[in-house]
């Protein structure tokens, strides 16, 4: 079994020190075939997120078209889960749950810490796109002096800056842990409070209230639109297909995002208030469906664009390698 962020790595800390009977780790030599089955799971799962996010990476830099501030952040969240591919799915797979509880080596904090960090970074960088998002949907004339590429350079920095900062907190936190007999108070408030606050509940409170002021503003402005063609059959029509395509697309990017991360950080909220361990499984389950929204993020934020399901075909193809497209009109 594989943990790889830090938080739950200090909750359970606690739980096993304090239920030790209650806990059973048995190493065999040989594994089960659910085990392989498991592994080559997961290994799939890291090829595609790291596949998926190197096509959004290389399309934006090497198509000129693409080239805009959107896209931009769009890079950065997609750097940010190729990191999670490459860093954190394989260190997670390769070293045990037990030996990280029971030992607590600087480099399994480091890795929790590294695993935090680029999570944090890729919610800060969705939370950045949808503020985007309202500004080119509630006010698009201004959008262009608004969110310009210093403003984007910006909102990257920071959200790559407060996410180091959180990771730097948890490797403090993990370090002042073993000079305390029973854990630190500032250690449950960085793991229980402070983390999922900065890494989770604020950046989700965010988001909610954009989408939502955006589905408002697409709906008025839908029925604006419809109210000045005088309700003809056929812009009624395509009024409705807006509609429906605004509601699916923002019910897409903010349903998967809050079905992957709510129930990992429910669980390590309320871990500690409650007197019923919860099953090492439960949580390596929800902690890698976590990190499965780094794989399925490319799918929401590109595939929904034909500019860039045709940057794709184009580097799938390896036309990219046969001539320059560099400045090719992606339609």
């Amino acid at each position: 079994i594989t943990v790889h962020n830090a938080t739950a790595l200090t909750v359970f800390s606690l739980v096993v020190k304090s239920k030790a009977d209650n806990f059973n780790y048995i190493l065999k030599s040989t594994p089960s075939v659910v085990c392989v089955l498991l592994y080559v799971f997961l290994v799939l799962l890291s090829v595609i997120t790291i596949c998926g996010n190197l096509l959004v990476i290389i399309s934006i830099i090497y198509f000129k078209q693409l080239h805009t501030p959107t896209n931009y952040l769009i890079l950065s969240l997609a750097v940010a889960d190729l990191l999670v591919g490459i860093v954190v799915f394989p260190f997670s797979m390769a070293f045990s749950l037990s030996s990280c509880l029971y030992y607590e080596s600087l480099f399994c904090k480091v890795r929790g810490s590294c695993d935090i960090s680029l999570s944090t970074c890729s919610i800060l960088n969705l939370c950045c796109i949808s503020i985007d998002r309202y500004y080119a949907v509630c006010q698009p004339l201004t959008y262009r002096t608004k969110i310009n590429h210093c403003v984007v350079v910006i909102m990257i920095l920071v959200s790559w800056g407060i996410s180091a900062l959180i990771g730097i907190g948890v490797i403090i936190a993990g370090l002042n842990n073993e000079k305390c007999e029973e854990r630190c108070l500032i250690d449950v408030l960085i793991a229980n409070t402070i983390g999922p606050i900065l890494s989770f509940y604020l950046p989700v409170i965010i988001m909610l209230c954009i989408y939502l002021k955006i589905f408002l503003v697409a709906q008025r402005q839908a029925r604006s639109i419809q109210n000045t063609t005088c309700h003809s059959t056929k812009s009624g029509a395509v009024v409705s297909k807006m509609e429906r395509k605004a509601t699916k697309t923002l019910a897409t990017v903010l349903g998967v995002f809050l079905v992957c991360w709510t129930p990992f950080f429910l669980c390590i909220t309320f871990l500690p208030f409650s007197n019923i361990p919860v099953p090492v499984n439960v949580i390596e389950t929800l902690n890698w469906l976590t990190l499965s929204n780094s794989m399925l993020n490319p799918f929401i934020y590109a595939f929904f664009y034909s500019w860039f399901r045709s940057a794709f075909k184009i580097i799938i193809s390896g036309k990219i390698f046969q001539g320059d497209f560099a400045n090719s009109m992606l339609n």
